[in-house]
C-alpha cells in the first residue's frame, strides 16, 4: 500500500459508534437533520458527517447537540464525552504516526481499524497476509512493488509491517482467520530460503488458538472469492461497525454499507467452505516448505 494510494478514507469505528448513537437520540427527539442543523446554527452536511462519524466531534458541539436532543441524563453526557475524547484522540495519536513519511492515507487508516478490531478474516490470492509474513519475506515483498526509492523507506516499512503483528501476540489479541489460494504458498518470493522459513513461520503460528489458517488447493477449480483479495474487519459489540477493505494494485476501497459487509461475508464462507480444513491446510503448508528445501 504506497504512500502515493489515497483512495477515500474510512471514518475511525469509535467516531462512526458516537455519531450512530447521536443519530439515535436526534431520532428519538423528533427531530431531522434539516431541525438538528438550526438548532446547532450549522449545515444539514455537518450533522450528517458527525453521525457518520466523517469528522471529529469538538465538545461544544457535543454538548449543544445533547441539550437539542433533550439527552441531559448525565451519565449518558458523561459516556459521550469520553467516547468523543477518544475518537479525537484516536484520530491523532498512534505508534504508527511516526512512520507518516512511508505510510499512505489508507494503509495508516488500516492499521488503526487493525489496532482495535477482534477479528479479521481475509482472503488472500496472491500474498501472504501481512500479519504473519517473516521480516525476509515482507522486504522482498516490499522491494519488488518498486514504490520506495531508498533503502530507509524500505526498512521503515518492513518495521511497521513487523510492529502490526504485535496484534497476534499481545494483550487482547485479535483473531484472525485467513485463507489462502495454493499460489501463495507456491510463488517463491525471494526465493527458496525465504519461502521456506516463510512457510514453517506460518505452520507455526497458525497453531496459535486466536489464527486460523486454511489453504484452498488449485483442485477445487473455480470459486467465488477469485475476484481478488479482500479483509473484513469486524469489532468488539457492534457489528454495524464492520468493514471491508478490498485490494487491488491502483488502491484499495474501503466498503461500510452493510449490503457490501454481508456480501463479502458470503464470499468469505464460501471460500473456507471450499478450502482445506485448517489441519489439512497446516500438512499441505509443511510439505510445500519442504519442496522449497529441495
Amino acid at each position: 500500500m504506497p504512500a502515493n494510494n489515497v483512495p477515500p478514507s474510512p471514518s475511525t469505528v469509535l467516531g462512526r459508534q458516537l455519531g450512530d448513537e447521536l443519530r439515535k437520540l436526534r431520532e428519538a427527539a423528533g427531530l431531522t437533520t434539516a431541525q438538528a442543523a438550526d438548532a446547532l446554527d450549522c449545515t444539514k452536511g455537518k450533522i450528517s458527517r458527525i453521525e457518520n462519524g466523517r469528522v471529529a466531534v469538538r465538545l461544544p458541539d457535543l454538548t449543544a447537540m445533547l441539550h437539542a436532543y433533550q439527552a441531559q441524563d448525565a451519565v449518558l453526557s458523561d459516556r459521550l464525552t469520553t467516547l468523543a475524547r477518544k475518537a479525537n484522540r484516536r484520530r491523532r495519536e498512534g505508534w504508527w504516526h511516526q512512520y507518516g513519511s512511508v505510510l499512505g492515507d489508507t494503509y495508516r487508516d488500516y492499521i488503526e481499524m487493525e489496532s482495535i478490531c477482534d477479528t479479521i478474516k481475509t482472503f488472500q490470492a496472491l500474498l501472504i497476509p501481512g500479519l504473519l509474513q517473516t521480516p525476509e519475506y515482507g522486504r522482498a515483498v516490499t522491494v519488488a512493488s518498486r514504490s520506495w526509492e531508498t533503502a530507509e523507506q524500505i526498512d521503515q516499512f518492513v518495521q511497521v509491517r513487523i510492529a502490526r503483528q504485535e496484534r497476534l501476540t499481545g494483550e487482547d489479541p485479535l483473531e484472525l482467520w485467513a485463507v489462502l489460494a495454493e499460489g501463495v504458498l507456491r510463488q517463491q518470493v525471494g526465493g527458496p530460503a525465504v519461502m521456506n522459513d516463510q512457510l514453517e513461520h506460518l505452520a507455526s503460528i497458525a497453531e496459535l488458538p486466536n489464527v486460523t489458517v486454511q489453504v484452498l488447493p488449485f483442485a477445487r477449480g473455480a470459486h467465488s472469492s477469485m475476484v481478488g483479495p479482500y479483509l473484513l474487519l469486524s469489532f468488539p459489540r457492534v457489528s454495524a461497525l464492520d468493514l471491508v477493505l478490498t485490494e487491488n494494485p491502483t488502491g484499495n476501497i474501503w466498503m461500510e454499507q452493510a449490503s457490501e459487509v454481508a456480501h463479502y461475508r458470503r464470499l468469505f464462507d464460501d471460500a473456507r467452505t471450499s478450502a482445506l480444513a485448517p489441519t489439512e491446510s497446516l500438512g499441505l503448508i509443511r510439505r510445500i516448505a519442504k519442496e522449497h528445501r529441495q
